[in-house]
């Protein structure tokens, strides 16, 4: 089965930076489209960034020129880079990813768990 697992979320200051990491495993031929998603406690679950197999990236407005989406095609991983980071940022940041299957030869879309931000002094 195919998976996505995120890691490097963590406590960071206001100001500071992470790096997200969103690694793809499993029975995997190619990865399309990719993005990363937050839900702040109590809100509903937003777009963060999107990055196409062919680079192509958009950005939310709340964080364009603070953070940056990129991709390793050969690790099946995407990343999120966070720079200035402010409380408003804090989040329970989700992976997604368009994965087709090499078993199956069909696209469907995918999940990671989530990784915890929290920013505060």
């Amino acid at each position: 089965q195919v998976q996505l697992v995120e890691s490097g979320g963590g406590l960071v200051q206001p100001g500071g930076s992470l790096r997200l990491s969103c690694a793809a495993s499993g029975n995997i031929f190619s990865i399309g489209a990719t993005g990363w998603y937050r839900q702040a406690r109590g809100k509903e679950r937003e777009l963060v960034a999107t990055i196409t197999n062919g680079g192509s990236t958009d950005y939310a407005d709340s964080v364009k020129g603070r953070f940056t989406i990129s991709r390793d095609n050969a690790k099946n991983t995407i990343f999120l880079h966070m720079n200035s980071l402010q409380r408003e940022d804090t989040a329970v940041y989700y992976c997604n990813a368009d994965v087709r299957s090499s078993s199956y030869m069909t696209t469907r879309n995918y999940w990671g768990q989530g990784t915890q931000v929290t920013v505060s002094s």
